[in-house]
């Protein structure tokens, strides 16, 4: 397989997920354009009809109505496979007056969520997990008051919701993270009016009103083009552009990474509104060197961590993830799906406590029973390693793509004709 050509994404599914649930608080009214068209930013979107408001699609848009904070008292909102959507309505509804239930799909009630509870219980916030700490998270909305707060594992949704829960508390929400992570939440805050501002190694937020911009427009998802930008440095003869895709520093180390691997790329920025943007190239390399992952580094790259150990099988000499234990508990335990998933395709990956080794290069065959345990990052890593093996190879639950990618496979047909 070959891919060859210029593809375009939908929105970013950080930013459309913003977008969506920020609106909730705001004053105004939105047209956005590109909004993602994930599953999970659809379920964002559903979320806001579900609490009585209105997320109204029409002629490719989304329009967004103020809801200012009146919300349908004992909503019960289906945040389906989306841990981002249940996770930062935890920060919006814990001041909000009414009773609030949050659930989701199988994989989802298996997930972490007394992770965030416990911080906005600290701001005052009445609001229940199950004895696991998992979902249901059941919210009766209460006055907040703001805390300082030191994030004990680097997540941009965890510092989200308090910063966001912030917004209606009493005094200064202070949130310190001791490493770097995605920051849309706190920059959709300052472009929407909030009261945020960084000091002494600290977001801190005041309560303070803000208000939707008339018109938004969504710039590309790189964590989705990173698969075909990956994918064209390990397909011999290939060569992509992935064209208008968000260049938020925090979004892009994965580029860094491939081209330390000795992938040809270049970015050619086109814009900075409502944040940088552009043109990537990416193109094969014949000569891969390995990739080293630090764990100060994986918060920027814990999206791309499963299309990364793909390139990693390509390249000579051995690749070091460490620190990777957060992605047991993804939508898959995306650690042990790698080793055993691409271990039957003849990669040699293994597990040394929170690391993940991988030796390289080898020559990925084909093989008629993969899995893709309902991860879509998997599925489509595995998409690509079928590519690369080039014959026919069957993989099962290739449906989850339609969670972060629907147009996935689309793409695919186009770059390879």
């Amino acid at each position: 397989m070959k891919l060859s050509g210029t593809f375009k994404l939908a929105g970013d599914k950080s930013i459309s997920h913003r977008i969506a649930l920020l609106s909730l608080m705001a004053s105004g009214e939105c047209e956005v354009s590109n909004y993602s068209t994930a599953k999970d930013c659809m379920t964002s979107a559903q979320a806001l009809n579900s609490l009585g408001g209105v997320a109204r699609f029409s002629g490719g848009k989304l329009f967004l109505s103020s809801m200012e904070y009146r919300f349908k008292n004992g909503a019960n909102i289906d945040c389906g496979n989306s841990g981002t959507t249940m996770r930062l309505l935890m920060g919006v509804l814990a001041a909000a007056p009414g009773k609030f239930y949050l659930t989701g799909d199988e994989s989802l009630m298996r997930r972490p969520m007394e992770r965030v509870a416990k911080p906005l219980r600290e701001m005052g916030a009445n609001i229940s997990c199950a004895p696991s700490g998992t979902p249901p998270v059941t919210l009766q909305g209460d006055e907040l008051t703001g805390i300082d707060y030191t994030l004990p594992v680097p997540s941009a949704q965890l510092k989200s919701a308090i910063l966001i829960a912030g917004l209606r508390a009493e005094g200064v929400t202070r949130v310190a993270e001791p490493v770097k992570s995605r920051d849309h939440t706190e920059n959709m805050l300052k472009t929407f009016g909030a009261d945020i501002s960084f000091q002494s190694g600290a977001w801190c937020v005041r309560r303070s009103k803000i208000e939707l911009p008339s018109a938004f427009s969504v710039p590309g998802d790189p964590s989705s083009a990173a698969f075909f930008l990956c994918g064209a440095a390990m397909l011999r003869g290939s060569e992509v552009i992935a064209e208008g895709i968000l260049l938020n520093p925090t979004r892009i180390k994965f580029l860094e990474k491939i081209n330390g691997m000795g992938v040809r790329i270049e970015i050619e920025p086109k814009g900075e509104s409502p944040e940088p943007w552009g043109n990537v190239m990416s193109r094969y390399s014949g000569q891969l060197s390995p990739c080293n992952i630090t764990a100060d580094e994986l918060p920027l790259l814990v999206d791309e961590v499963p299309i990364l150990a793909l390139l990693a099988t390509q390249a000579h000499g051995v690749s070091v993830f460490q620190e990777i234990s957060e992605l047991r508990i993804k939508e898959s335990d995306r650690i042990a799906a790698l080793v055993s998933e691409l271990g039957k395709m003849g990669a040699r990956l293994q597990i040394d406590g929170s690391n993940l080794i991988i030796h390289g290069p080898c020559r990925l065959k084909s093989h008629n029973s993969l899995e893709s345990f309902g991860d879509h990052r998997i599925a489509m890593t595995l998409a690509l390693a079928c590519g690369i093996a080039d014959a026919g190879s069957e993989i099962r639950g290739l449906s989850c793509i339609s969670i972060s990618y629907p147009e996935f496979f689309d793409t695919m047909k186009e770059l390879t004709s």
